[in-house]
Order: C-alpha cells, then sequence, then structure tokens
C-alpha cells in the first residue's frame, strides 16, 4: 500500500475511479506516513483523521453509486493554516491565535471537496504567511526533505514539505510574493501563481490589492493543470476579471505550445542581490533545452528599476497592520510582523494611494518591457534551499525582509503586475555535499496560463526531474 504515495493525484483519482484501491485505503496510508513524518518535515499544523476518513467514507459511497466524474476523487489533499475549515484549528502559525477553532469554511475548502477531495489536515505556515520561511510559533520549521537542515520556504512550506516528502499527492496553497513558486523550487516541486482575477479569493476574505492567489502544489504539470481547472472561474462579483481558457487548463498541458519566443533574465529585478552559480546554471540549461526544442531564445530587459519595487513594501506592510488582532495580541507577534504593522500604521491613506498608483504603473511598463516575449524565463531564487533560520533576524526585521527581498528578487514582479508565473524543478546541484533541487521561473502574459502550462509539460518531458520522498526517512 505504501507503493500509493508513489502516485500522482491524477494517478490516485484514476486508481479510485477504477476501484483498484478505494479513497479510505488511500486515506489511511497518508495518514499513517504523515502522523510518522510531519514531525520530522514540519509539514503540518495539525492532522485531522477523523474528518479526512469521513470523507474519504463518502467518495467510496460515491463510487459505489457509479458518480465517478470528481476529476480528482478521493486524492488526499491538506488546506493551508490561512484558511479556516470548520471545526478545525486555525492559528495561522502565530501564537496571537493559539487555541483557536474556525467556525465556517473558506470558499476554497468546498471547492476541492467538490472535485472529490479528501482533506487530510492544515498544513505548515509561518506567522500570517507573511515571510517566505516556514517556522511557526511553537512548531517545527518546515524542512526541504532534500536535506534536513534546509528550509521548505514559505509561505506554503507546510504544503510544499508534504508533497514533496510523500505526506500527500497534492496539497493547496497560496502565493502573494511568491508563496508557492519560493517552496516549490526549495522542495523540488511544480508551483504555479495564476493571473491576478483567475481564482478568486472567496466570500469570507477582505478584498485587497490583488497580490496573491490560492493554488497548489504538485509533482506534475498535469496535477496542476487540473487543479486549476477546479479553482478557476469560481467567484461571483469578482473586482478582477480573465478570460476562460479554450478548453480546459489540463488539456493545455498535453497541447504542443508552438514555437515560442523566450525572454532569459537573470538580473535581480526588485533587489541587488548575489546569485548563485547553480541558478544561473539552472537557466543557462534550461534556454539550451528551450532552443534545442525549436524556441526562440534571447535576453528580455529588467522590467523596472529596482527602486520602484518599493511600492509592494507599503502594500504589503499595511495589510500586515489591516490583519485584525486584539491589542493584547501584538506583545506576543514576532518581531517581523510587529516592525511590519508597525511600518502600515505609519503609511498615509496618500503614501498608500501613490503606492497602488506605482503599482499600476509598473503593470504597464511590465507588459512594454515583456510583452514582446511569449515566456520570460528566471532562476525562481537567489539561492539553493536556505538553511532553517538563515533569513530570520528577529533582532532587525528590517533586515529579516531585506533578506527575504535578495532572497527572492524575481518573484514579486508577478504579485505586482497580476501576470502569471510557473516554478519548475528542473535542475539539482551539490551543494555543502548535498544535491538539492534549483528551481526555474517561466512567466508569462496576462491570462496566458495556457502556454506556460503546455511549455511546462513540454519541458518536464524532455527533462524530467526526481523526488526523494519514496525513501524510508526523508533526507537519506
Amino acid at each position: 500500500m505504501d507503493d500509493l504515495t508513489g502516485l500522482d493525484a491524477l494517478a490516485t483519482a484514476r486508481a479510485v475511479r477504477e476501484g483498484s484501491v478505494s479513497a479510505t485505503e488511500v486515506t489511511r496510508v497518508y495518514l499513517e506516513r504523515a502522523a510518522r513524518l510531519s514531525p520530522v518535515v514540519g509539514a503540518f499544523a495539525r492532522l485531522a483523521p477523523a474528518l479526512a476518513l469521513a470523507q474519504a467514507a463518502a467518495v467510496d459511497a460515491a463510487v459505489a453509486r457509479g458518480e465517478t466524474d470528481a476529476p480528482l476523487l478521493g486524492v488526499p489533499c491538506p488546506i493551508k493554516d490561512i484558511n479556516p475549515v470548520a471545526g478545525l484549528g486555525w492559528e495561522a502559525g502565530t501564537a496571537a491565535m493559539q487555541g483557536n477553532v474556525a467556525d465556517l469554511d473558506d470558499d476554497i475548502v468546498g471547492w476541492f471537496a467538490g472535485a472529490g477531495t479528501v482533506m487530510l489536515g492544515k498544513t505548515a505556515v509561518p506567522e500570517f504567511g507573511l515571510p517566505c520561511y516556514t517556522e511557526p510559533e511553537g512548531a517545527p520549521a518546515a524542512r526541504t526533505p532534500w536535506d534536513l537542515s534546509r528550509s521548505a520556504g514559505g509561505s506554503s512550506g507546510g504544503a510544499a514539505a508534504a508533497v514533496a516528502t510523500g505526506l500527500a499527492p497534492i496539497a493547496h496553497g497560496s502565493d502573494a510574493g511568491g508563496s508557492i513558486r519560493i517552496p516549490a523550487s526549495a522542495c523540488g516541486l511544480v508551483g504555479l501563481k495564476a493571473t491576478r482575477g483567475r481564482v478568486s479569493g472567496g466570500r469570507l476574505r477582505m478584498p485587497g490589492p490583488g497580490l496573491g492567489s490560492d493554488g497548489v502544489l504538485t509533482r506534475t504539470v498535469a496535477d496542476t493543470a487540473v487543479a486549476l481547472d477546479v479553482l478557476a472561474g469560481r467567484g461571483v462579483g469578482e473586482t478582477y476579471r480573465v478570460a476562460a481558457p479554450r478548453t480546459t487548463f489540463l488539456e493545455a498541458a498535453g497541447r504542443e505550445p508552438g514555437r515560442l519566443r523566450v525572454g532569459v533574465l537573470t538580473t535581480p529585478a526588485i533587489a541587488e542581490a548575489d546569485v548563485h552559480p547553480a541558478c544561473l546554471e539552472a537557466v543557462r540549461r534550461t534556454a539550451e533545452v528551450l532552443a534545442g526544442l525549436g524556441h526562440e531564445v534571447t535576453d528580455a530587459p529588467v522590467p523596472f528599476e529596482v527602486e520602484r519595487w518599493q511600492s509592494f513594501h507599503a502594500l504589503w506592510a499595511v495589510g500586515s497592520a489591516s490583519i485584525p488582532l486584539p491589542p493584547e495580541a501584538e506583545a506576543v507577534l514576532r518581531p517581523l510582523t510587529r516592525w511590519l504593522r508597525e511600518e502600515g500604521r505609519r503609511t498615509s491613506g496618500v503614501a498608500y494611494a501613490d503606492a497602488v498608483a506605482a503599482v499600476q504603473r509598473l503593470t504597464v511598463d511590465t507588459a512594454l518591457a515583456w510583452d514582446t516575449f511569449d515566456v520570460v524565463l528566471t532562476p525562481t531564487l537567489a539561492q539553493p534551499p536556505a538553511p532553517v533560520g538563515a533569513l530570520r533576524n528577529d533582532d532587525d526585521p528590517a533586515e529579516d525582509f531585506a533578506a527575504q527581498t535578495r532572497f527572492t528578487p524575481w518573484t514579486s514582479v508577478y504579485n505586482l503586475t497580476g501576470r502569471p508565473a510557473i516554478s519548475l524543478p528542473l535542475h539539482t546541484a551539490e551543494v555543502d555535499g548535498r544535491v538539492l533541487p534549483i528551481g526555474v521561473m517561466l512567466g508569462g502574459r496576462h491570462g496566458a496560463e495556457e502556454t506556460l502550462l503546455a511549455l511546462a509539460a513540454q519541458l518536464e518531458a524532455a527533462v524530467g526531474w526526481q523526488h526523494p520522498f519514496l525513501l524510508d526517512e526523508p533526507g537519506d
């Protein structure tokens, strides 16, 4: 039965649909493995075995009735602990919410359930999902199974650790500054940040500047594509709208992309940062593969001056300050969170309006710089997976934030501009005696997920990638 953890999400759904295994059997295997290995890699904030087994039993009953159309039938899929699941703990990685239990489901919980998934539990997050590392209060840090001394990234670090370690075939994540793509790179996974407006935030969340998007961490491009089919176009009265795909995103992932014009950029875009040779090599090799596949590959410009990125800082800080907390909670917050909230409170209404306008100008300038390309290729990160604790600096939260920008000097461009981007595990490198995953990022024009998925699948077939999670213990 442990062989089930080697199946991707679509293969798992097919096995349940065909009756070769029951959803309950699948769920028990994953719950056992998660209970054993989650403490090692810091994947789950909490498991929910009773809920998971009840949902699995409901899937099995549906299969017995011949109701097998759900695209992710019986597939275990945990939810990030930023999002509420009724009746379960919802602590968002912070001591300020310790013991909190959600009253309602976030809309995305129902969308996954409607696709046939089984909710194993809540995955670990950093405090309110703010940092790009996952070191939640009072819990183990989320670690990449490639090297347990290194971080799984963040803020969807628990989700990535779960999928990379074989504790779930797919996991919910979200990305407002790189929080799906960063852990995808650190854990050797596929991670897509969709176009602004493609995936609704649902009815429970406060509207904002449109930086974030929900999505998944997966092992394959096809799994990412089918999850986007599940999540896309579900909102009502949305502020941002984007055209639906021609057919489905899953079909697009099986489509020939045609000859594309690919721009290559290895100069950091949002911060002055050193780029590790392994990250540069990952892009160089990917560019060679793309050229060999017949694509036109040429250099791409930096879309705007580094200083203009500060508009993101203003939006991020004001968003942090807007988190509703009682005054007594401030004392137990992490130094980084307190600093961001203080920065947000110091930002005037005029300064915030200026930041929103600056983002709109950046979006136009990025389109002018990049829309001559079908795809822009960059490293996902400037460095290999970071050692646990290397980015965190409680004594100097401003430097903590600056270190995060140097580690992720491309990801937030796509959050500011609303463009889609996907991180792919196309390269590995030996660093300090350990083989580590090195992600590369493909970014597209607004609404161009079909192109990204088609090209990503082409690269997946041409290069392929490996997963270490079938070892008895991660990191062996």
